[in-house]
Order: C-alpha cells, then structure tokens, then sequence
C-alpha cells in the first residue's frame, strides 16, 4: 500500500510513536489509510452540516476495513464575498484548495481520499486534488438547499441579489425585503438553484467520481445523505484494494460526459472554467471548441433557476443526473461505457426513467436543441467568452447597444442603482479578470441590478458570474483587458453587437481604430500589490485555458 512508506519498517518506528501518540492502534495501521477531506465550517450554509457527512463517510470507511484520518479544507462563501473586495479571493482559493490538500496527501502517504465539498470552488478545487494526486478518490458533498417560500411561490438567493434593483425601482418596501431575505434560504445546502456549486456536484456525477444522487438529493433528507455518504467511505476503500486511481475515472470521455451534461441542464458558466482546470490536473486538454461542439449536438432538457422556475429538490424527484443521461444518450452524447467509482456509466443510467416530465424534458421534445452555454468569438473576445444562454430572454439573444465602460465593478454598480443605465445600453466591466482583478470576481450584483430594475441590457466583463446570474450577460472575454485584450479598447460610446446564436461578439471599430488604441495602450499598475493575490496575478493564466497557475 503506498502508506506502507509511512508505517512498515524499522526505519518507521518513530512515525508509528506518533501515530499510536493518536489512538491509532497496530491493527488500525494495517489497513488502508483513508483520508477524509471535511471542507466543514461556520461560514458557508452548505458546509454548516458537513461535520455529519464526515461522521458517516469514517463509519463507512471503518466498516470496509479501512482507517480513517480525517484533515480540514478551507471554503470561501461566494454569497457573503459578493460584492466587495472579499470575491478576489473566491476563484483563487480553489488553487489553495488543491495545493493544500496535495500537500497533506502526500506528506502522510494516504492510500486514498474521500472529499467532502460542497460550494463553488470547494468542489472543483478537490476535484483537481484528486486529478493531479492519482489516487483512489471518492467526492461526496453536501447536498443542496431546500428552495426558501414567499408569498405561495419558491425562491432562492438569487431573488435577493435581484431585490435591490427592484427595491431601486421602488417595487419592493423595507418591510417587504426583510420578509424576502429571511425566507429565502430556509437551511443548510448549497443553494437551491441550480448555480455553480449544484452544477459542479452534479457534473461530478457526471465525471463518475461521486454517488449517483450526490448533486440532486437535498442536505435536508439527513438520512439519504449519511447514506450516500457512508457508502462513499465504503466505495473509497473498494478503489484502494482494486487499485482504480482518479485518471482511470477522469478519462477525456468522463469530461466529454460532463460536458454533455453541463448543456443538457444549462449549468452555471463558471464550469467552463472548471472543467478545463479539473482536466488540465489529469493531462487532457479541454479546447473552447469542444464546449461548443458538443453544446450543438445536445439537447437543453431541463430549466431550472435561474433560468427557469423549478430547484434542485425538482430535478431530484424527477430522477436526477442519472434520468438527465439516460435521456442525453439517446443522442449519443453520453459515453456509456465510462468508468465510474461504481462500475460504468452504462450500469448506473440503465435502469433511470424520468419521474417528473415536467421538470426533465425528452430529447424529442427539449426547451432547445441546442446546449444551455454558449462560447462567442470576434474582435471583442479573440479567444472566446462565455455566455448561459438558457438564462437569456428570447429576445437579448441579438442585441446591438452602446457601451458603457466601468474599471471595476464598483464603478458598474453605482452607476447602476445610480439609474445612469438605460436600456439599449452595452455595460462593459474591465480589468476584473484573473489578473487584472486579480482573482476574477463574480458580477452577481450588477446583474442582479440589472434584471431587478428590468433594464433591457448586457452587460460584458473579463471577469466572471455567478451561476444565479440570468440575462445576457457575456464573462471570461479573453485575452482580458490586464493582458491588453481588444476589451481594453472600448470606449463609452462604441456600438457593440451580441448573437448568441451566431456565436458572435464584436465591437464596430475597424481593425485600424482598434490597432491604434491598442498602440496608445498602457497597463494599468496592479489593483494589489502584496499577498496571496499579488502571487496568484503573477502566475494565474487566461480564463479560456481554465484560470491555472503556471
């Protein structure tokens, strides 16, 4: 066993002191060691609960014949760091993530790894862990959050972002927005829409590497969750003794899977991102292109919030991930005889039905034919952006406007609630990228504004969104504006035109005017200068190759 360097010998006397120093007992050293990675704490919802999934999981490690040794992850709540200076350290956590567990897994030797994640870059951050490390490892998260009630309708957080442009707009009273906001997120769960941190646990069953179910059933159904995750422990020892590692899981067909999966249900656009930064840890490189290749041939099949009106808790009872790909190889799309943590994709879909059609269509009869992201090219974004074209209005899908540029997001937002945006305008938020930022921020609270207040606009950026994000809302324009990218060079006033469909996103300037302000270009000094951030800007790449540290 690859613990053996750390307790077989008599050169490993010493270390098996410090053990026994624990409580682990001769017998305890014999078996596997199990690492169980608790992204638990006391600052974001769907983590609040996470000591009780780490519980099970050892139970099902100890019951399987393994030792479990539990360690901490940290997690940054991307709704509390929203909308301050606290969201620069959202994206550029998942490398900590990743590195530290590296670190701990490879400093004492583990056998294996459960991880325990929950939000949005916990779960991709583990999932890079597991690609680049290459041992036996299993995910299995939290669940997500029950949708909150108001006034006989379901809402989430996504409202309350949404809830100051309409308390701007003077259709929301301060009593009316106390009620909203202690409604709106009843418990503990990744919350309910089907936004970056479901969408990425979903697409970790897609990947093969968690439990069916480990993305759709909710944290409240306490029962249903310690028992996925003791399996999970169970399923973890399982890969140890058969010696299946990550990359025999995270195979180019698992993330062409996924991918098919991400269109199929209109995830969070962040996933772009993730995906690209999960396979480049497993040596597979995920193009733009591929994103759009396989988003023609699938079929959008379900609608849920943002985009639509139904939760996590619906897609559930409608049969989950597994109902989602039995339906999506019918266009063969799926690659059925990808390996899972449990066997092959194939043995996990073959007996999944729909339960609910109207929360997952068939293929026959999708909301689109197309995938739920789309990647737009032109002069604006030579090397792509990224749009969730399944939360667009019909009728931004083309959209002409003129550009109203911001430096920041600060900027963005006061001129928002400040009502100096009207319809028919283009809003442009630069030098927010992984560099520029540094660290990519999510724009949820300009967009949010935005379709609070009911403004018929888009709104571009270098930076990112939330997975709540909804409108026409176009992120990761690349190169970005730190790197002296085309979105440098727009200026207030420069007619921009969107399609969506055409995969089109372009500035009207001639590729002279263009040439010309990009010769008169200079790069702005760093917005930080010292830290973490200042270390990450330094090393972090483009957001079309995954935001990765090279």
């Amino acid at each position: 066993m690859r613990s053996d360097v750390v307790k077989k010998g008599s050169t490993r006397a010493a270390h098996r002191s410090l053990f026994y120093a624990m409580g682990y007992s001769p017998e305890d050293l014999d078996k596997p060691l199990i690492g169980v990675v608790n992204a638990f704490n006391e600052i974001i919802p769907g983590h609040i609960h996470l000591r009780t999934v780490a519980e099970a999981v050892k139970l099902g490690v100890t019951a399987a014949g393994g030792t479990p040794i539990e360690f901490p992850a940290i997690g940054v709540c991307d709704g509390i760091a929203m909308g301050h200076i606290g969201m620069k350290y959202s994206l550029a956590s998942r490398e900590l993530i990743a590195d530290s567990i590296e670190a701990m897994a490879t400093a004492h030797a583990f056998d294996g790894l459960v991880l325990i994640p929950n939000c949005d870059k916990i779960v991709p951050g583990m999932l890079m862990a597991a690609a680049r490390l290459n041992i036996p490892c299993v995910v299995v998260s939290g669940g997500p959050m029950m949708a909150g009630r108001y006034q006989g309708r379901d809402i989430s957080v996504t409202h309350m972002f949404e809830a100051p442009g309409l308390y701007a707009a003077g259709k929301l009273n301060d009593e009316e927005l106390s009620k909203m906001e202690q409604s709106a997120c009843p418990g503990c769960g990744s919350c309910s829409g089907l936004f970056t941190a479901n969408t990425m646990n979903c697409l970790t069953e897609a990947l093969g590497m968690g439990l069916p179910g480990n993305g759709t059933v909710p944290a409240a159904q306490f029962g249903s969750r310690r028992i996925m995750a003791k399996k999970a422990g169970a399923v973890a020892v399982e890969l140890v003794k058969k010696e299946i590692k990550a990359r025999d899981i995270l195979t180019r067909k698992a993330f062409e899977n996924a991918i098919a999966v991400d269109m199929g249900i209109g995830g969070s656009s962040n996933t772009v991102l993730h995906l690209t930064a999960i396979a480049h840890e497993a040596g597979i490189e995920l193009p733009l292109e591929l994103f759009d290749e396989i988003s023609g041939k699938t079929s959008y099949i379900t609608k849920l919030s943002p985009g639509g009106t139904h939760h996590m808790q619906d897609l559930n009872e409608a049969g989950g991930i597994p109902a989602v790909m039995q339906e999506l190889s019918k266009k063969g799309v799926i690659h059925t005889d990808a390996l899972t943590i449990t066997g092959t994709i194939a043995d996990r879909i073959k007996d999944a039905v729909i339960q609910r059609a109207d929360v997952i269509k068939t293929v026959d009869a999708p909301y689109r034919d197309k995938g739920g992201i789309a990647i737009l090219h032109g002069n604006l974004a030579p090397n792509g952006g990224v749009v969730k074209e399944s939360a667009v209005a019909e009728d931004m899908l083309v959209f002409e406007g003129t550009a109203r540029v911001f430096n920041s997001e600060e900027a963005a937002m006061d001129a928002i609630i400040g009502k100096q945006i009207h319809n028919g305008d283009v809003v442009v938020i630069r030098y927010e990228g992984p560099k520029g930022g540094p660290g990519m921020r999510e724009m949820l609270n300009p967009t949010a504004a935005i379709a609070g207040m009911g403004l018929k606009v888009a709104l571009l950026t270098d930076g990112r969104f939330s997975g709540a994000t909804r409108g026409a809302c176009i992120g990761h324009i690349s190169p970005e504006a730190m790197e002296g990218g085309p979105i440098a060079f727009i200026e207030e006033g420069d007619q921009i035109s969107l399609d969506i469909p055409g995969r089109k996103l372009n500035v009207k300037l001639s590729e002279a005017v263009l040439a010309e302000r990009k010769a008169n270009w200079q790069q702005p000094e760093p917005k930080i200068k010292t830290g973490y951030l200042s270390r990450y800007a330094r090393l972090v790449t483009s957001a079309n190759t995954g935001a990765v540290l090279k």
